[in-house]
Order: structure tokens, then C-alpha cells, then sequence
């Protein structure tokens, strides 16, 4: 049975400790800012690119990983004799599961499957380690595809934005465009629901709006007798992210939380996010 290889993109959000060990192989996507092309946290990391975000006149723009990255990285795993799991964010937010779609047209012989995370960041960072560490375990392409769909039917993320102007701008509103137009007051409250950016509720204050988010997450895993990960996300605010994962930490019995993790949102989902962007991404059962 052949070696099975985890492919993903930079909007996974996973760190290199998490990468460690682990069979997966990480796309970037890529910034475009004035006039040059950044790779996702490669050529700029999320502290550089944070930094220089606050002091813009002119703001980056994104781009999908292209078909022929894609291929170029399927050949060298085709040749390494891996079959290849390919796991990318909500074809509903981005291109670049079609890129991989095309990518894997030009290998008819070869074992490649796709998955759409219908996700992004860590929601989509748990299905993608969920699959790697079936795969370290000597799961085969069948048994890690199955995997990775069901994780998918077991994580999702709430996350809280300053302003929704990145999002509009970038044209990743979605639903949240219900919020616009919002007394500035009041601070916008969001999920990724079926690969699409979604408005909840609209809150007075970014505490009570975490609060509130905590609630919905305690909420979503109520059910749950399984394993319990948990992750929060952010934009340059690791003390704000510290802070929420205590909290989060402490809604749920120690017997269950098996992984509580921080990461920084990356620079391609930045783009739309903006700068202190906070978020809690789980998965339940797994």
C-alpha cells in the first residue's frame, strides 16, 4: 500500500510545530502588493505583514496557488510514490481548489483525491492534521479521505472582525454584508457556515462579542463525548488569542480538551480579515 501525502495551502495556518512530523506538504497562496508578488508566509510572515498593513496607503490584493504549482508539487510526490490527499480552503472563498482540480487533471493515472474544507485557518488546519496523522499511522487514500470528511463534519470557527471594510473590499463579505452600515459601536460577530463567510449577531463590545462566541462554541459541542481541539485564531493579537483559549479552556472538562492551540491568522486571509481579527476554531469527536 502506497505512502499517502497530505497537500494543503497556506490558509491552513499551521504552524511549523504542527507541520513537524507530520506527512503534509503546505502551497502558499500569494500577496500582490505594490506590484510584487509575496508567497503566504514565505516571502512575508504575519508579523511583517501586520506591521507594514498598519502604515499602508496601498492595500495587497490576493491570488489562488496556480495549476502549475499544484503540478509541480504532484509530480515530485508521484515520482516519491505518495498517493496524494489535496485538502484547500472553501472553493466558496478562493480559486484554488479549482487549481488543484486542473492540476490533477494532468495525472489520470495517479491516486489523487481532493477535498473542498468548505473552511479556512484552523477549521481547516484540524481536518488537514486529523488526515496526516491517519496517514503517519499507515491509514491508506480511502481510509484518509474518510477521515478528513468527517472532520470536516465536526469543526468550525466564530471569529470577531474590527471592521468589515477587508472583507467588503476584498469581496469575501458574503453574508457579514447584513452588518454593513452597523453603528461603529457595535462589533460584528461571524462563522464560516457552509464555505461561506456568515453574520450571527451583532454585539456592543469586542469582550461581550467573545463572550458571546465562547457561548456559541459551548453551545455547538454540548453533545460531545470525544476528544474536543480547540484553537484560536488572530491577527496580530497573540495576548487577545492567550486570553480567549483560557477562557475557552475552562468551558469544558480537562478529560476533554485534548489540544489547545494558538495561531496566527496568515497573511493571504489577513488580507480580508484585517488587523486584530480574533477567532476560535474546534474540532469535536476526533
Amino acid at each position: 500500500m502506497a505512502k499517502v501525502m497530505v497537500v494543503t495551502d497556506s490558509t491552513a495556518n499551521l504552524s511549523p510545530e504542527l507541520l513537524s512530523g507530520n506527512p503534509i506538504k503546505v502551497l502558499p497562496l500569494q500577496l500582490i502588493w505594490d506590484h510584487k508578488i509575496l508567497r503566504d508566509g514565505i516571502d512575508i510572515s504575519p508579523t511583517e505583514f501586520y506591521t507594514r498593513l498598519e502604515k499602508a496607503d496601498v492595500m495587497p490584493t490576493t491570488s489562488q496557488t496556480t495549476p502549475e504549482e499544484f503540478k509541480q508539487e504532484y509530480i515530485e510526490l508521484i515520482k516519491q510514490g505518495y498517493d496524494i490527499l489535496s485538502i484547500h480552503i472553501s472553493s466558496k472563498l478562493s480559486g484554488t481548489l479549482d487549481s488543484a482540480i486542473q492540476a490533477k487533471n494532468s495525472f489520470p493515472t495517479a491516486n489523487i483525491v481532493l477535498v473542498d474544507s468548505l473552511s479556512t485557518s484552523m477549521a481547516m488546519g484540524f481536518q488537514v492534521l486529523a488526515a496526516a496523522r491517519a496517514a503517519a499511522n499507515g491509514s491508506s487514500l480511502k481510509e484518509c479521505k474518510t477521515i478528513a470528511e468527517k472532520a470536516k463534519a465536526q469543526t468550525g470557527v466564530y471569529f470577531a472582525v474590527n471592521t468589515l471594510e477587508y472583507l467588503k473590499r476584498g469581496g469575501r463579505i458574503g453574508g457579514a454584508a447584513a452588518f454593513l452600515g452597523t453603528a461603529l459601536k457595535l462589533k460584528p460577530l461571524l462563522e464560516l457556515r457552509d464555505g461561506q463567510i456568515e453574520a450571527v449577531e451583532r454585539v456592543r463590545t469586542l469582550s461581550k462579542t467573545l463572550d458571546r462566541l465562547l457561548d456559541l462554541v459551548e453551545l455547538k459541542l454540548a453533545e460531545t463525548t470525544g476528544p474536543i481541539r480547540l484553537c484560536t485564531i488572530h491577527g496580530n493579537s497573540y495576548p487577545e488569542a492567550e486570553q480567549l483559549l483560557e477562557k475557552a479552556v475552562k468551558r469544558f472538562s480537562s478529560s476533554l480538551v485534548s489540544e489547545a492551540l494558538i495561531s496566527d491568522i496568515s497573511p493571504v486571509i489577513g488580507t480580508h480579515a484585517g488587523p486584530g481579527a480574533l477567532g476560535l476554531a474546534w474540532m469535536n469527536g476526533m
